[in-house]
């Protein structure tokens, strides 16, 4: 495909109009304001529009759309005990396919391109992403009481029967991810056991940290006043290249020990805002070099998976909260939500609009947007002004997931039917 006659924002966000960019064999092959001699197919017109590397959700849990507006007005621990837990004890194959169709739905339509997973049932969410077309890290998250190790757990098995198939099937689109819930919800044992799988295998670890102050504070004293950072750390846990979702209540050295082991911090700002559990320090962390990335978390903590509401609220949450309105800039958000992701998985040849990049793209109409107009900046108009449904095409290495409204690799009636009908199983068992 060739795009015409558009505008981009380059492989440094940096705006520029009247571009033509070619695509072949799933990668960018072709950037410059002159129309190429090589013919590459198809000529989109893009007059109006503007093209950008697409998102790269970096904390999710797909198929908990089955769970979106199930349980409202919860502080974290009621919220999983009395609402979530008991949910998803009636999940099966079947319901987790189709609530992570139903989520590789709404992703396509809000441009993410790809999702880092952490959930139960690797061959239900390996299906659901090859069939949509969307990329994505995924775990089956370890969760034990327990006095059994990493590799009595039923994950265990899974995994280890999961990576010759599944890891980077479709030429790398979907990798199995290693992933421990938290430190609260696993023993020593296992937090250790899963650290040397990470050292034999090399997969990517993912995990929660420091979601709300009790999580933190009870780590402190289970540990002999070590945050759950410094536990992590200290089982060799970050050796792997890890992503630690939430990180609000990280203090003194944490930011420092993460930092030195290049952690990525994947940060939630409307879950973490809608469960009260408060909001990272984003800004030092920045500050420090660390590589932070955006992410929605699921949609029972958010709503929706519309990263660009995501995107303006980091982009302005931590101006109030400082009391300085440079905090964090809108070129600084939106690397967050792109090539700040693609990092985190792993993606090295992701998240940037540049030659030999894949072709993971977005386009979003600027026609007849009132709230678009006037543009001082694009970028400003991005983060701020713009929204998820002005996104008009989605593609991923290179093939067109998403175009004006169909969807070519999902029947949209089909994938809500599906989830609704689970839905309603499950809850029938309750």
């Amino acid at each position: 495909m060739l795009f015409a006659n558009i505008d981009i924002l380059d492989e440094n966000l940096e705006h520029k109009t009247g571009c033509y960019v070619g695509i072949k064999d799933k990668k960018i092959a072709y950037i410059d304001n002159e129309k190429p001699a090589e013919d590459f197919g198809e000529v989109y017109d893009g007059s109006g529009k503007l093209l950008m590397t697409g998102f790269y959700n970096a904390h999710s849990h797909s198929a908990m759309t089955l769970m979106r507006g199930y349980a409202e007005n919860l502080a974290l621990s009621d919220w999983l005990n009395t609402r979530i837990f008991p949910f998803e004890a009636k999940l099966d194959n079947e319901a987790i396919y189709n609530g992570a169709m139903l989520a590789a739905a709404e992703m396509i339509r809000f441009g993410i391109v790809s999702t880092t997973d952490m959930y139960f049932d690797i061959e239900a969410n390996y299906r659901a992403a090859i069939e949509s077309g969307v990329k994505m890290n995924f775990a089956a998250t370890a969760t034990c009481f327990d006095g059994r190790g990493a590799r009595e757990l039923p994950i265990y098995s899974e995994m280890t029967a999961a990576l010759p198939q599944f890891h980077n099937a479709d030429d790398g689109r979907f990798k199995i991810d290693l992933a421990i819930h938290a430190e609260y919800t696993n023993t020593d044992r296992v937090v250790n056991d899963m650290a040397e799988i990470a050292k034999e295998t090399g997969l990517n670890m993912q995990l929660h940290l420091s979601e709300t102050k009790s999580e933190h504070e009870e780590c402190k004293q289970r540990h002999g006043g070590r945050t759950p950072a410094r536990y992590f750390y200290d089982a060799g846990v970050f050796d792997a290249n890890t992503t630690a979702a939430h990180c609000v209540w990280l203090e003194d050295d944490d930011f420092d020990i993460m930092k030195e082991k290049g952690v990525t911090v994947a940060t939630n700002p409307v879950s973490n805002l809608k469960l009260a559990s408060g909001f990272c320090n984003a800004p030092l962390m920045l500050q420090k070099g660390m590589n932070v990335a955006l992410a929605t978390d699921s949609v029972a903590s958010n709503n929706n998976l519309n990263i660009m509401e995501e995107l303006k609220l980091f982009a302005t949450l931590f101006k109030a909260v400082s009391g300085d309105p440079t905090a964090i800039t809108p070129k600084q958000a939106l690397y967050a939500a792109t090539k700040a992701g693609a990092i985190a998985q792993g993606r090295s040849d992701c998240g940037q609009l540049k030659v030999g990049s894949r072709a993971d793209l977005i386009v979003l109409d600027l026609r007849d947007r009132a709230y678009l107009r006037p543009c001082h900046s694009m970028i400003n108009n991005i983060v701020f002004s713009a929204m998820g449904t002005d996104v008009c095409l989605t593609m991923v290495d290179g093939k067109v997931l998403y175009k004006d409204g169909i969807y070519t690799t999902i029947d949209l009636e089909k994938a809500v039917y599906n989830a609704e009908a689970s839905i309603k199983k499950i809850l029938s068992q309750l």
